[in-house]
């Protein structure tokens, strides 16, 4: 069985990852034979925000944002019958992408690289790029 892993972050670009994946699946003799990986992950929050608020809020308002973030693409998924499971993640994002990656023994990352101008592609390229460098296993990017 083949594991890959897709995070996302609500973005075009992550979609367009997911629907490359759904559409790649009707490749395989079994299309079961490929297990699906969501994941999202969120930034940890500064302690400035932090100690005003229980360890319970924050962890429902990460809960939260991930399942915001995390929607269209298991709308996608859902509407082409595809199976998946779900990592909601708090933590550096690169890092954390990778690590789970290598936890759950994934043979590839699917993921969105973000076109949307040259100051946000330094800024939020600079997290595939640290994927691409800390990934164990092949990146397959798609813009």
């Amino acid at each position: 069985m083949k594991k890959v892993l897709l995070p996302v972050d609500g973005s075009e670009c992550a979609l367009r990852a997911v629907a490359l994946v759904i559409s790649k699946r009707a490749y395989y003799a079994n299309p079961d034979d490929l297990e699906i990986h969501l994941v999202n992950v969120q930034a940890p929050l500064s302690h400035d925000i932090t100690r005003f608020a229980s360890h319970e809020q924050i962890a429902d308002f990460h809960r939260e944002e991930s399942a915001k973030l995390m929607l269209g693409a298991g709308q996608l998924l859902d509407a082409a019958g595809v199976p998946y499971t779900a990592h909601h993640l708090v933590g550096p994002v690169a890092e954390s992408i990778s690590g789970l990656a290598d936890s759950l023994h994934c043979d590839q990352i699917v993921m969105g690289t973000h076109g949307r101008g040259a100051f946000k592609e330094l800024l939020m390229g600079s997290i595939t790029l640290k994927v691409l460098h800390l990934s164990n296993v092949p990146v397959l990017l798609v813009k």
